[in-house]
Parts: structure tokens; sequence; C-alpha cells
């Protein structure tokens, strides 16, 4: 049974102005907000805007090497065309098992007990497992460059276990440059999911934590630095990786697994959506779900972004079919119309409401949550919290 208790307080200490669940016509106008919650709207939204500033200047300086090879080979530009339209065409069928084949082997898994600073954190058994990606890009002419990847190719997660045997799971997708697994359990306050019955798995995704590659300057820098396509590929790993835990998680006996993503984990989950039917639920969390529509206010990123799809001598049009083969906006989701609930700031100006909002439509109007932060401070959390464990209730533990 799950706790009634309410969750943990958040990290941060954060003013109790409440969001609520969208109406039948979606996300509320300004005008039907409060007082104090314009003010935080209004508030969060402006802190917001320069830390988008600042993960697009990251974005950006990963694209640069791209960007420098493209100038380089300027008379293979058709070979960056035929590229983009492997992925379009592949889009164009709305095919999610010939976009994203599901592993063909099982993950043979290498456990050890995590640092006691984790078990202290969830007061329980907690190991870091890891295993061989047995990941092949889409993309034929991909291939060779993914097999010389080394770190990215072994897949990490820290696994939160009880006792008495496997219970239902609650997995987490952390956001772009977010991977630190004690981050990741504290701003989510997993500690009170685990207390609550729940075994807990946080995912690492590509190119992020021990998966960066060698000199890799960030947490997250290999999603960009391989371009367009390695972004694709970056995303089809992301979506068959976590499928090969899910195989793990049933070969241990777990039944029931629901999934949550934050930011770039938000549009993982919510793609993923679209390819696993084994979950129970399915909980996007400030997602970007349409990446063409965000790219003109990642300034600086979108200049840079501008400048390779010239020297590619690849249209936007072009850039919009190929980049909808990893769109969850491409594919019908597998869950359930009832277990799908969205979450989503209205101050957030890395992934506007209007993303989460364009999911919902897409989704047959799911359940939808609003709170009146950004993607950062997530202003009134245990509410939204509380309102995940009463969703998850009805499918994990019925």
């Amino acid at each position: 049974m799950t706790s009634s208790a309410d969750p943990v307080d958040p990290p941060l200490p954060l003013p109790n102005v409440p969001g609520a669940d969208a109406g039948a016509r979606g996300l509320p106008d300004r005008s039907e907000l409060s007082i104090g919650q314009r003010l935080i709207v209004d508030a969060s939204a402006a802190a917001d805007i320069g830390l988008r500033t600042l993960v697009a200047s990251l974005v950006g300086a990963a694209m640069l090497p791209p960007i420098a090879a493209e100038l380089v080979r300027r008379p293979d530009t058709a070979r960056e065309r035929d590229t983009m339209a492997f992925y379009a065409e592949l889009a164009a069928e709305h095919d999610p098992v010939k976009s994203f084949p599901a592993p063909n082997q099982p993950p043979r898994i290498y456990s050890r007990p995590a640092n006691p600073v984790a078990e202290w954190l969830a007061h329980g058994r907690v190991h870091n497992i890891a295993f061989d990606s047995s990941f092949e890009p889409v993309n034929p002419a991909m291939r060779d460059r993914w097999r010389r990847l080394k770190r990215n190719n072994v897949v990490r997660a820290q696994h939160w276990r009880h006792e008495d045997g496997p219970h239902p799971t609650l997995c987490l997708i952390h956001g772009f440059m977010g991977s630190p697994y004690l981050l990741n359990g504290l701003w989510m306050s997993l500690p009170w999911f685990y207390r609550s019955g729940y075994d807990v798995l946080l995912y690492t995704l590509p190119f992020h934590g021990r998966r960066a590659e060698k000199y890799s300057p960030f947490s997250g820098y290999g999603y960009f630095a391989g371009g367009l396509t390695g972004f694709a590929e970056a995303m089809a790993q992301a979506v068959h990786d976590f499928r090969s835990l899910v195989d793990y998680l049933e070969f241990t006996g777990v039944e029931q697994i629901a999934l949550t993503g934050i930011s770039l984990g938000g549009y993982t989950t919510a793609l993923i959506a679209a390819v696993e039917d084994r979950l129970a639920a399915v909980i996007p969390n400030v997602p970007v779900v349409s990446i063409e529509d965000e790219l003109e206010d990642w300034f600086p990123a979108s200049k840079l972004f501008s400048l390779g799809r010239r020297l590619g001598q690849i249209n936007l049009d072009e850039f919009v079919a190929a980049s909808a083969y990893h769109s969850p906006l491409n594919y019908s989701p597998l869950v359930s119309r009832e277990r799908r609930l969205i979450i989503t700031g209205l101050g957030d100006r890395l992934a506007p409401p209007e993303q989460a909002e364009m999911l919902w439509h897409h989704w047959d109007h799911c359940h939808l949550h609003w709170f009146p932060g950004n993607h950062i401070l997530h202003v009134s959390q245990p509410e939204y919290l509380r309102r995940m464990t009463r969703f998850l209730r009805e499918f994990m533990f019925a």
C-alpha cells in the first residue's frame, strides 16, 4: 500500500502557490490565474530566460565541432542531406516498431552496492547496475562511428530495491546535463516514493554522467556533438537502452513499471510511451516535444543551428521532416489515455507550457497538471507529487 503522508519537503524552500489540473480547454489563460500565481509565473519566466541562454550556449558549444567539420567537407554536403532524408522517410511511416527496433537479447547485468550516501538517502538497499548496450544505429551510415564509442555504450542505472522482493517500480529519466543520482533522488522526493512502497530505478541517458566519452567538457555534450544525425541516434539509443532495463526488471519479477522523466527525460518518456507497451503509466514532466518550435528562442544555439543547416544545404522543411523521427508527436502512444499524465510549469521558458499542451492534444486530452513555476523552480512541487501519487496508485498497487 502507498503511504498517505505528504511527500518530503523539496530541496529548495518555495512559495506555496498552488497549481491545478488543466480544464477541458487546456491550460488556463493568464486572466484566470490569481494575483499570486501571476506574480510567480512572471518572476519565474524572467529567471528562466537567463537559464535558457546558459543552456543554449552549452548546446552551441557542442554544435561547433560538427559545424567545423561541415566547413571542411563542403563538397560533400549531399551526404548530410541524404542522412536527413533517411530519418524523414522513417518518420513518414509513423511506425515505431521500424523506427525503434526492440533489443534482441537480454542484458547481462553487472551490479555492485552504491555508495553509503545513496544508501542513506534511500534508507534501503541501493545498487548501481551496468551492462553493455546492444544498440545498433538505425542508420547504417552511423554504425562504425557508434562502435568506436566506449563509455557511452555501457548502460548505467541506479536501482533502489526492497529486501522482501520486487515491488512496483517507478523509473526516472533525468534532464539534459542533470544526471547525478543524488540530485535526482532529492529533487523528485524519491525517498518518499520508496517509503511508500515503490522500488526506484534512475536511468542514465546516453552521453551523460559516466556514459560521457572521455574528454567531454560537460555531461550530455555528446548528444549534440554529432550534429543532427548524432542527436537522432542518441534518442534512438536512449529508447533502446531503457527497453533493455524493462527486460531486466521483468526478469527480476517486477510486474508494474511506471516511467517519469524531466525535460529531455520528459521528451524521452513521451517517446518511449509510443514504443513500449509494458509500462503501466507515463508522466512526462516539463517536456519538449517539438524541437523545431523551440530552436528560434534558444540563442545562441539557434544561430549555430541555422549556420549548420545552411552549410549542409538543408532547408527548414527537410529538417522538420527529419526531426519528426524522434518526436513523440509523430507516433500514437501505446500506453492508454487514462494512464498518461503530463506536468508543466506556466513560467517555464526552456520547455514552454505550449510544448506540453501540444503533447496533451496529441494524447487525446489526457491528464494535464500545471504549476506556477519554471523549468528548475517547481513551485508547490509537493502538490504535483501528491497528484502523481493519486494517479499512480490505481495502476501500480491494484
